[in-house]
């Protein structure tokens, strides 16, 4: 009994086959010119974003180094500007006292001390005046 099912099934499978085959010979010869104007445009297409992503991109960017001349001349100390990184960030007092394993106290003198040394009086000023000078990113 399976075996007639199976044997049913493969020969109809067959046929559809055949006939889809058939049908596709018919599309393909009647529309044969659409289908090589279709190839070529798609290959176009293909050639002209390769070109235009090699053309257009950018030069890779430099490597941030953190303008050491501007950390010196401001005289930042390598935890004021782990304080200054995690401002960037976005951390408040709590979240950098936690990364840096100081108390909040230590945190805040030193932002106090970035602020007078930024000439700056808020941390979002902070920000934009040490982005500006290139020492964080």
């Amino acid at each position: 009994m399976w075996k007639r099912a199976i044997y049913y099934g493969l020969f109809l499978a067959a046929g559809t086959l055949a006939l889809q085959w058939l049908d596709y010979q018919r599309l393909a010869r009647a529309h044969s010119n659409e289908i090589y104007i279709l190839l070529v445009a798609m290959a176009f297409l293909a050639l002209g974003i390769f070109v235009g992503v090699r053309a257009f991109r950018g030069a890779p960017p430099k490597p941030f180094d953190g303008n050491p001349k501007a950390q010196q001349s401001l005289g930042l100390s390598p935890r004021e500007l782990a304080v200054l990184h995690e401002l960037a960030a976005g951390r408040s007092n709590k979240e950098i006292a936690a990364l840096l394993d100081v108390s909040p106290n230590t945190v805040k003198t030193h932002v106090a001390r970035l602020f007078e040394k930024l000439d700056a009086n808020r941390r979002t000023e902070a920000i934009r005046k040490s982005r500006d000078l290139g020492i964080v990113p």
